[in-house]
């Protein structure tokens, strides 16, 4: 995806590594079991994104028994050795399809014991597995139950309505929405129309002012807002600002993740939100919703609130945004990590929230320097040690919340963004390793974790980004192979 990536970032400077400070034990299997590291096999997407319409139920129930994918770790099982690993590793690393620079740490997820490092510290384009950082620091700032709100509200003159967005991605029209659960424009309709009574909706004004900035982060490459897997990142839209639900639940399916985009998002699902109250569509315009007056009694008076639908919570989310690597998700997640930390909603107070949260998580923060969330752009750097300490962080029971990251991890030859990779000569990783994905052009990364030939829970990330101008398809299975060879081995 992408125009030809430019020339090759500066090689940075040598960074003094912080010891992440965490002493494992054996709960940690127990966390990633519970969260699916030791999980059963995944059923369909819809089943992970919660209650389902009735009508629904009765089909699912025909569902045969789940069967195990992921075996459970063994806190007992040999560890590896620095010597093993790296003997395991070195011979794959050179392969030219990967590039010049292949940046690689490995972690025992039990003890935190580093195992296998080059070019570890060294932040790198990690594309996509930006999302694991976006992931973890927005479970830490709003917590896995919270709900992004979206509301309707009486505007300044009779008939107005006022919808303020929240920052709601999955937000659906009705029922036949892209995002099984998701909050409904026609219920917030429904609420409006009670609260009004007999006054007759006339006009729709749009509120997102909860963000600012750019809607495009400057560092996407030119073909990113059009190309389907971007957008622009507004605080109302419905469907991640799908034009055509119907057909990209069917290129979703198999496998296509990329779809027709609204332009204006806001304006669009404004106008879905005008024909459900049915006003005209070209009574639709932007504005801000009037502060709230007392109430004086008859009709709702400025400002007053008319409904209220609210999303997903945020664990699930999460979930969709890391199995199907779902970047307008991650960048509506990351202005939740702004505000909850006080910074304004937008790019560049995203990436600063993060940054934030990270130093507060006790990882090291100087290794991460962020643009967007999604990974999208071409200006973050991460470093593979952060993403392995992360990831133990994430597992080690310290803080429970963040362990919700793990349930979305596509798992290798069966699911999400791994779902086609680790057959052939990768085989030997098809269902134990469980891992985040990151493509662009000249970009590839893989990070999550891997269980060896004798049990044991290792943490990797592998990021690469020289690779030459090829069939993206050819790094992602040399990648491929070098995790699968930390699942052959028992690397003693």
């Amino acid at each position: 995806m992408g125009a030809p990536p430019p020339a090759a970032p500066p090689e940075p400077g040598p960074r003094r590594r912080r010891v992440l400070p965490i002493a494992l034990a054996a709960a940690l299997v127990l966390v990633l079991a519970l969260v699916g590291v030791a999980v059963v096999r995944p059923g369909p997407v819809a089943d992970w994104l919660g209650d389902e319409p009735a009508d629904r139920k009765t089909a699912q129930a025909a569902e045969p028994a789940p069967v195990a994918v992921l075996a459970g770790a063994d806190p007992n099982a040999p560890r590896p050795t620095p010597e093993g690993v790296r003997a395991a590793l070195e011979p794959l690393l050179g392969q030219e399809i990967l590039g010049s620079r292949v940046n690689i740490s490995v972690v025992d997820v039990d003890t935190g014991d580093p195992l296998y490092t080059r070019g570890g510290d060294d932040p790198t384009v990690p594309a996509s597995v930006t999302k694991l950082v976006t992931a973890v620091t927005v479970l830490a700032a709003r917590g896995p139950t919270y709900r992004i709100p979206t509301r309707a509200v009486a505007g300044a003159s009779p008939g107005e309505v006022v919808i303020v967005g929240g920052g709601d991605p999955t937000l659906a029209v009705d029922k036949q929405g892209f995002y099984p659960g998701a909050a409904r424009l026609d219920d917030l309709a429904a609420q409006v129309r009670k609260a009004l009574g007999g006054t007759k909706p006339t006009k729709v004004t749009v509120d997102g002012s909860l963000y600012s900035g750019p809607v495009h982060e400057p560092g996407w490459d030119p073909d990113i807002p059009t190309g389907g897997y971007g957008s622009a990142i507004t605080a109302l839209m419905t469907d991640a600002a799908r034009t055509d639900v119907p057909r990209a639940k069917r290129d979703d399916a198999n496998g296509n993740h990329a779809a027709q985009r609204a332009r204006e998002p806001d304006l669009a699902a404004g106008r879905s939100f005008a024909r459900l109250l049915g006003v005209p569509t070209d009574a639709v315009k932007r504005g801000k919703a009037p502060a709230a007056a007392d109430a004086t009694g008859g009709a709702p008076g400025p400002g007053a609130e008319l409904g209220k639908v609210e999303s997903l919570p945020l664990n699930r989310m999460v979930d969709v945004m890391i199995s199907d690597s779902d970047n307008i998700v991650a960048e509506a997640l990351a202005r939740q990590v702004a505000l909850a930390r006080n910074q304004p909603a937008s790019f560049e107070g995203g990436a600063a929230a993060m940054d934030a949260v990270v130093a507060e998580l006790g990882l090291p923060a100087d290794e991460i320097d962020l643009a967007d969330a999604s990974g999208l752009s071409r200006d973050n750097r991460i470093s593979p040690s952060l993403l392995t300490d992360l990831i133990v962080l994430a597992g080690n029971g310290s803080r429970p919340e963040l362990a919700v990251m793990f349930g979305g991890l596509p798992v290798a030859g069966w699911s999400g963004t791994l779902a086609d990779r680790y057959d052939t000569a990768a085989k030997a990783g098809a269902g134990v390793v469980r891992a985040k994905t990151g493509t662009l052009t000249g970009v590839h990364a893989l990070a999550g974790v891997v269980t060896t030939a004798d049990g044991r829970l290792l943490s990797f990330a592998v990021l690469t980004d020289r690779v030459p101008p090829v069939d993206s398809d050819l790094p992602r299975r040399a990648l491929d192979r070098v995790v699968a060879a930390l699942a052959a081995c028992g690397c003693r």
